[in-house]
C-alpha cells in the first residue's frame, strides 16, 4: 500500500477514535464511529485477495447496521426525553437498542459471527487494530452510558460470550481465528462488570490490549498464521517463542502474570455485588479458553516439530530485538506485583 494512503487511513483512525471518545453529544459520537469504519476498510482489503475483500464487505455491512442502531437509539431517546447528551440516555427502549448496537460493534455473543471471519481475512497488523483500537470507541460509549444499561442483558451476553469464545476456539488451527475467539471471551469479562464497576472494565480492556498487542506483534514478526507454522518456529526464534509462551499464559489469566489481575478483581467485585453464581460460572467457563491458550503455548515451545508437518525446518537467524515487542511482553508478564499502584491510579 502507498505510504501516503496508509498515513491518511491511520490518521483517520486516530481522528475517528478521538472524536468519539471526547464527545458528549450523540451527533458527534456517531460520525467518529463512521470515520473509524471507513478508515479500516482499505487496511482490511489491501491484499486484494477474495477472502480479504469478503472480510471488508462483511465488516462494512455489520458496522453500518450497528451505527444505524446507535443513531436510532439516540434519536428515540431525544424524542422521548429531549436529551442528546450521551450520559443522559434514560429511555428503556433506547438503552436496550444501544446495548444491542454496541454488542454488534464489539462482537459480543449472539452478534459475534462476523468477527472471526473478518479477522481471518485481514493481515495480522490490521487484525491487531480490529481486536484493540476498533473496540475502544464502543467500550467508551458503554462506559459513559453504564449507569443506564440493562445489567441482566449484559450479564447474559457476557456469560454466553465467555462460553462460546472458549468453546469455538477449541478446534481452530488458524491463529487469527483463535485470537478472535479469545477476544470474544475477554469481552465477556468486560461486559459482565461494566454496569457495576465501569473503571474495572476499562482496566480490563487496557490490560487485554497490552497482552493482545504483544501476541499479534510476536506472531507478525515470526510470520505465523497457523499452528503448523507455529510448531516449527522454535528453531527460527527461540527467544520470541519463549516470550510468546509467557504472554499466552498471561492472556489465559494465570498467576503470577499480568492477566490474572483483571480476572481476580472482577471476581472480587461480582462477589461484593452478591453475584457468586455468575462469578463461579464465568471462572469455570474461562477454563475452556485456558485449554486453547495452553495448546498455542505448547505449539510455540515445541523444540522438535512432529514429522507430520509439511513445513521445512527453519534456519535460526539472529534478528535484532524488536523494542515494541520487548516492552509489551515485559508489561504483559510483570505488572501483577505493582497492582496496588495501578488500583490507586484507577
Amino acid at each position: 500500500m502507498n505510504p501516503q494512503a496508509k498515513l491518511i487511513f491511520t490518521t483517520s483512525l486516530l481522528l475517528g477514535t478521538t472524536i468519539t471518545i471526547s464527545s458528549n453529544h450523540w451527533i458527534l459520537a456517531w460520525p467518529g464511529l463512521e470515520i473509524n469504519t471507513l478508515a479500516i476498510l482499505p487496511l482490511i482489503s489491501k491484499s486484494h485477495h477474495p477472502r480479504a475483500v469478503e472480510a471488508a464487505t462483511k465488516y462494512f455491512l455489520v458496522q453500518a447496521a450497528a451505527s444505524a442502531l446507535v443513531l436510532f437509539s439516540s434519536m428515540t431517546n431525544a424524542w422521548h426525553t429531549g436529551q442528546w447528551d450521551i450520559t443522559q440516555l434514560t429511555h428503556p427502549t433506547s438503552c436496550l437498542i444501544l446495548t444491542s448496537a454496541l454488542a454488534i460493534k464489539l462482537g459480543l455473543v449472539p452478534f459475534h459471527f462476523w468477527f472471526p471471519e473478518v479477522l481471518q481475512g485481514s493481515p495480522l497488523t490490521t487484525g491487531l487494530l480490529l481486536s484493540t483500537a476498533m473496540k475502544f470507541p464502543p467500550i467508551t460509549l458503554l462506559f459513559m452510558t453504564s449507569q443506564s444499561l440493562n445489567s441482566t442483558l449484559l450479564t447474559t451476553m457476557a456469560i454466553m460470550s465467555t462460553a462460546l469464545g472458549g468453546w469455538m476456539g477449541l478446534n481452530q488451527t488458524q491463529t487469527r481465528k483463535i485470537l478472535a475467539f479469545s477476544s470474544i471471551s475477554h469481552l465477556g469479562w468486560m461486559a459482565i462488570i461494566i454496569t457495576y464497576s465501569p473503571k474495572l472494565a476499562l482496566l480490563n480492556f487496557y490490560l487485554y490490549t497490552l497482552m493482545t498487542a504483544a501476541v499479534f506483534l510476536t506472531m507478525n514478526s515470526m510470520k505465523v498464521l497457523k499452528l503448523s507454522t507455529l510448531m516449527t518456529s522454535w528453531t527460527k526464534s527461540p527467544a520470541l517463542s519463549t516470550t510468546l509462551l509467557l504472554t499466552l499464559l498471561s492472556l489465559a489469566g494465570l498467576p503470577p502474570l499480568t492477566g490474572f489481575l483483571p480476572k481476580w478483581l472482577i471476581i472480587q467485585e461480582l462477589t461484593k455485588q452478591e453475584m457468586p453464581l455468575m462469578a463461579t460460572m464465568i471462572s469455570l467457563l474461562s477454563l475452556l479458553s485456558l485449554f486453547f491458550y495452553l495448546r498455542l503455548a505448547y505449539c510455540s515451545t515445541i523444540t522438535l516439530p512432529p514429522h507430520t508437518t509439511n513445513h521445512m525446518k527453519r534456519w535460526h537467524v539472529h534478528k535484532p530485538v524488536n523494542t515494541q515487542i520487548a516492552i509489551l511482553t515485559t508489561l504483559s508478564i510483570m505488572l501483577l506485583p505493582i497492582s496496588p499502584i495501578i488500583l490507586t491510579i484507577m
